[in-house]
């Protein structure tokens, strides 16, 4: 049976279409999502915390849901918003809809709604909170609850997922992906295998493919929360430290910028997304909100030392200034062709390297996942990558396919 359902948004403009999952009421930061695939990853990446997603392709759902494909334990948005839901998927893994999938796991959905007049509005406004419901029937309160709903900007939502106490992971990379890249299975890096490297890696929300992409450069994984101490991450005698993804704004999460400064010059650091700020934050420079964020598979970034162009997977509403990074001594690495926002760096004293993009993907292409050579080849040198170092690795990527 059909329900009806509203978005309605700060700025007083209202969607009116079809419920679908849960439902509820549910305020967050709209933002949109570019990619035509990969919904079921983007709904359980913890990234995407305090945020309702709209999606710009316009039939979401028509592959289904299984349990291979989640990044994280259950879906971590607030609220799905797509043109239409497919109600009978076509795909053997399927095990459920996505009707269902959300409805199981209390998030609610609306479609029927022009999905690209809201991505428009979104990036000539920019990002803005919303209400989604299909409990509330008057335009105006809905509109009160989006103006009364919290800014995205000074929220620390990594507290809401990360781990409650540090864990081990072994789980590697799937055997046919393996295959098809031309690497050994537990190894897609193939020459990786032997390292037995220990990695601490720091979870502000992490992927789960974040960690199999780790546990393929041959690291034996321990996953801790960003509260801890530097103590007790040095306890631990890592070769190397990585920083992962997360939901937020990065300036807000003062723990684990305190973490990380007590860990500069200790460890070989890599962070990726909210790592990658955090990082910069714990150098001394400064972040800042983008106008609608990067979010989705083909964001094009241009590697500065090598000239090759990566098609990425990104999600993110901030970023770190160029600038006040390169002030503290970083190197720009990579930058956004679309924007030229800072995406890379690299400092050799304290060792780190950070990415804003997503090597790990899932969803989206693996044009950058040579950054995990370059990350298990720091363990072994104690020094970060040089122009060289990430030419090689691509070529290696190149000739594994």
């Amino acid at each position: 049976m059909s329900r009806s359902a509203i978005l309605a948004l700060e700025d007083g403009t209202v969607f009116r279409g079809t419920g679908f999952g849960a439902c509820g009421t549910r305020a967050g930061e709209v933002v949109f999502n570019t990619a035509l695939t990969g919904y079921q990853e983007i709904l359980t990446d913890p990234s995407y915390r305090g945020q309702l997603v709209a999606m710009t392709y316009p039939h979401i759902g028509n592959y289904g849901v299984n349990e291979g494909d989640v990044e994280s334990a259950s879906p971590q948005v607030f609220g799905f918003i797509v043109r239409e839901a497919t109600r009978t998927p076509s795909n053997f893994r399927a095990t459920q809809s996505l009707d269902a999938y959300l409805s199981r796991h209390g998030v609610i959905g609306i479609e029927g709604i022009d999905t690209r007049a809201l991505t428009k509005l979104l990036r000539v406004q920019g990002a803005m909170n919303g209400v989604l419901t299909t409990e509330e029937s008057g335009a105006d309160r809905c509109v009160e609850l989006a103006r009364a709903a919290p800014s995205m900007t000074g929220a620390d939502l990594v507290k809401d997922v990360m781990p409650k106490k540090s864990f081990s992971w072994s789980d590697g990379l799937d055997a046919a992906f393996v295959a098809a890249r031309g690497g050994d299975h537990g190894s897609a890096h193939g020459n990786a295998a032997h390292l037995a490297k220990r990695v601490v890696a720091i979870d502000c929300g992490m992927k789960r493919n974040i960690l199999r992409h780790l546990v393929d450069i041959g690291a034996s994984v321990t996953v801790v929360p960003p509260n801890v101490s530097a103590a007790e991450v040095l306890a631990h005698k890592p070769d190397g430290v990585f920083v992962s993804n997360g939901p937020g704004d990065p300036a807000a999460v003062t723990y684990a910028i305190h973490l990380l400064r007590g860990l500069l010059g200790k460890a070989p650091l890599f962070g990726i997304c909210l790592g990658h700020q955090l990082l910069g934050l714990a150098l001394g420079a400064s972040s800042y909100k983008l106008k609608f964020g990067h979010r989705g598979a083909n964001q094009p970034v241009l590697n500065k030392g090598t000239g090759r162009v990566e098609i990425t997977s990104q999600n993110h509403g901030f970023a770190v200034d160029a600038a006040s990074v390169e002030a503290q001594g970083a190197t720009v690495t990579h930058v956004n062709l679309n924007d030229q926002t800072l995406e890379g760096f690299v400092h050799q004293d304290p060792c780190l390297l950070a990415v804003q993009y997503h090597p790990e993907a899932s969803p989206g292409p693996h044009d950058a996942t040579y950054l995990f050579d370059c990350f298990a080849r720091m363990m072994e040198t104690r020094r970060a990558p040089t122009t060289d170092d990430m030419a090689a690795a691509q070529a290696a990527l190149q000739g594994r396919r």
